[in-house]
């Protein structure tokens, strides 16, 4: 096996500050404290790969795009691609684009490689798969985004690996992406942007988003509950999301549609929060109110960075969802960066389908 190996460093450095994703924004990220989220993903697949397919070939691209990681994981590269140094000059540290990854795949696509192994969001999907275009090379992604609609990534970065390694066959799957400026004004209208081919593995892979159904006697019954213990002190999460966001109305006020909005005692104590503003609102008691991706079925790590491991830990989790969702999903799961909550998160859950009903579903 020969894998090609490309990361996007700055993939979802702007989830946990609110900004809904990247793209434009890299400088307004790190203004706001934003860290990188892509090269600790990344690690953690070369590792897992290393660990059980050490002798897999590996090419990949100067720094900041993969070339320590790789050499840190235990792989020597055939091949380190340099995108970023213009004919006869001496090698820079330019800032990465788009373009770069495309060059990169480009001499993927050149060199033969089995199959491209990238690390970022659908933007840095998008610019895989067209490099890939007219190619039968398969193409895999390790999820580091704020979104992932595409059905081209594997569920976490270890499942990556373990694709890598094992698959026998692939298939076409679409690359889906959406505007990030109408998505931070709360309009989510994903568009087909390639179909690729993509090494295939049962339950180690997303399905593609779907829609959910009606969702009212659930956003009555749940709204109900948070009513009644009003005077508590109890900080409600609310997570981003029509299901959720069925609930913020049902309070009465007017929810940032696709962020994390904070409630407490009858009153909106922070819209559209970023990790640091939720840890700041928090209070003795805490609870998170989730739901999880149609079609996919990730309760945290898709869509929703701002509810960091920190945040999870400090509250309680209620996981809402309608009836015709769940019917899309044969499980639950969980990606929040840190493996050992994974682990914690796993295991049975009672899920919210209605006014009084629930349903137990399994987080995997």
């Amino acid at each position: 096996m020969y894998v090609g190996v490309v990361m996007n460093p700055i993939a979802g450095m702007g989830g946990r500050v609110g900004l809904k994703g990247t793209d434009g924004k890299v400088a307004e990220a790190r203004e706001r404290g934003a860290e990188p989220r892509a090269p600790e993903r990344a690690q953690r697949a070369m590792n897992r790969l290393h660990e059980i397919a050490p002798e897999t070939a590996v090419s990949t691209v100067a720094d900041p795009m993969g070339e320590r990681i790789v050499r840190e994981a235990g792989f020597d590269p055939e091949h380190v691609v340099d995108p970023f140094t213009p004919p006869g000059e001496e090698s820079s540290t330019a800032d990465t684009t788009a373009a770069h990854t495309r060059t990169a795949v480009e001499a993927f696509r050149d060199g033969d490689v089995d199959l491209v192994l990238f690390v970022g969001g659908d933007g840095t999907a998008t610019d895989v798969a067209t490099a890939l275009e007219g190619s039968e090379i398969p193409m895999l992604g390790v999820p580091a985004g704020v979104k992932v609609y595409s059905s081209v990534f594997a569920v976490s970065p270890e499942d990556a690996a373990e694709v890598a390694a094992t698959f026998s066959r692939t298939e076409r799957r679409e690359v889906m992406d959406i505007d990030e400026d109408a998505y931070r004004e709360g309009e989510v209208h994903p568009e087909l942007r390639a179909v690729a081919r993509v090494p295939v593995a049962e339950d180690l892979q997303s399905s593609k988003q779907t829609a959910s159904g009606t969702v009212e006697s659930l956003a009555e019954g749940v709204a109900d509950d948070i009513r009644n213990r009003e005077g508590d002190g109890v900080t409600y999460v609310l997570g981003p999301g029509s299901t959720v966001g069925a609930i913020k109305a049902e309070l009465g006020f007017e929810p940032s549609p696709i962020g994390v909005d904070v409630w407490r005692d009858g009153e909106v104590v922070t819209l559209d929060a970023t990790e640091a503003e939720i840890l700041a609102a928090l209070g003795e008691e805490n609870v998170v109110v989730v739901s999880p991706i149609g079609g996919q079925g990730f309760v945290f790590g898709r869509g929703n960075p701002q509810l960091s491991p920190a945040v999870i830990r400090e509250c309680s989790v209620t996981v809402v969802a309608s009836r015709a969702k769940l019917d899309d999903v044969r499980a639950l799961r969980v990606d929040t960066d840190d493996p050992e909550l994974d682990a914690e998160l796993a295991g049975w859950v009672r899920v919210r389908v209605g006014k009084f009903e629930t349903r137990m579903m399994k987080i995997v």
